[in-house]
């Protein structure tokens, strides 16, 4: 997974352009990122069509509050550019979750 550094609206837009992707806002002193972090590899292998994205929310603070991401963990996906489900809230999420949302979005 790739860790975005701290990003401007042009270059999200230019990174979510293309493709279906995965942003996940975390932070490390997030208890309940933490917690989830260990599954984001087998839900890169499971979901090998996303591109996934590690979103600071603390380094994206203006971001994330443009995005309307006030809880962390929290998922947004785009398929080229558009939007096609968040998983936004502040509540610790399991894995099986997070495969439900993914699962959801085919």
């Amino acid at each position: 997974m790739k860790r975005l550094p701290q990003l401007k609206e042009d270059q999200l837009i230019e990174t979510i352009g293309n493709g279906k992707v995965v942003l996940f806002f975390t932070a490390d002193w997030c208890p309940d990122c933490r917690f989830i972090k260990p599954a984001m590899t087998e839900f890169e292998q499971a979901f090998s069509d996303y591109t996934f994205y590690e979103v600071d929310r603390d380094e994206n603070i203006d971001l994330a509050a443009e995005l309307n991401v006030f809880g962390i963990p929290s998922f947004i996906v785009y398929d080229n550019g558009k939007e096609i489900g968040r998983f936004v809230n502040k509540d610790r999420k399991t894995k099986q979750q997070v495969e439900d949302f993914l699962n959801n979005l085919k």
